[in-house]
């Protein structure tokens, strides 16, 4: 049985997905840069963690290294933003930044664990948003990052096919650190909630729950697939 790295270990997603896959007896490892919350949560777990900053220079050789002997069964990425700027006042560096947190460490810390992966057939998931297929108003840096998420999914697909299996998960708003700016009202936090047809934000749970599935083996026959968790809004909202 192999190990199961989880980055961005601390916040909402990451979080309930480390108990989920600690309620199935897998084995994890969680990655984060809040030391304080990790010590917390893998003493909660009883697993091991690495302190990482994923913009730090050489953070990847980092990881390679302490896991090129490991047996690692999957990945979850689930580290995120919410740039959210009208196209009129976004400057090229609100695109650069969001790449830089959202897209280049998913590619290195691939590159970095292939072999490992391919050797264990494991399985890789990341993570989108609703807003690259419905389309919403200042959305335009963070759903065209997002958006080359989706696409580097299918294409790894194919790449790995049958060694690794890579799938993405494009959720809308869940209640979270980084979306709390936006849900601290009520007012607006209720009328998110009425345009989605389950009438209700997101949890990480819900999240949590497919990447669970996606990462182990009982989804063994899905890969390339990108998959809304998302009450409903991307289809029939």
């Amino acid at each position: 049985m192999g190990k199961f790295l989880i980055f961005g270990a601390t916040g909402s997603i990451g979080s309930n997905l480390a108990n989920k896959l600690y309620e199935a007896d897998k084995e994890i490892h969680l990655i984060g840069r809040d030391e304080e919350e990790l010590t917390k949560l893998s003493s909660k777990l009883s697993c091991s963690y690495s302190v990482l900053d994923v913009l730090s220079e050489n953070s990847f050789d980092k990881i390679k290294n302490e896991f090129k002997d490991a047996n690692i069964a999957g990945i979850a990425y689930c580290i995120g933003s919410i740039d959210l700027k009208p196209l009129s006042i976004a400057k090229r560096k609100d695109f650069q930044e969001c790449l830089n947190l959202n897209f280049f460490p998913i590619v290195e810390i691939i590159q970095s664990l292939q072999d490992n992966l391919k050797r264990n057939n494991g399985s890789v998931v990341l993570f989108s948003t609703i807003a690259v297929q419905k389309g919403f108003t200042n959305h335009s840096i963070i759903a065209s990052i997002k958006g080359a998420i989706e696409g580097l999914t299918v294409s790894l697909a194919a790449e790995f096919a049958p060694s690794i299996r890579v799938n993405c998960i494009a959720p809308s708003i869940t209640n979270s650190k980084i979306s709390r700016p936006i849900l601290k009202s009520k007012i607006i936090s209720d009328g998110i909630a009425k345009k989605h047809p389950m009438k209700r934000i997101g949890e990480g749970e819900d999240s949590a729950a497919m990447a669970k599935f996606l990462l182990t083996k009982e989804s063994s026959w899905i890969t390339g697939q990108i998959i809304g968790i998302d009450g409903g809004r991307s289809k029939i909202a």
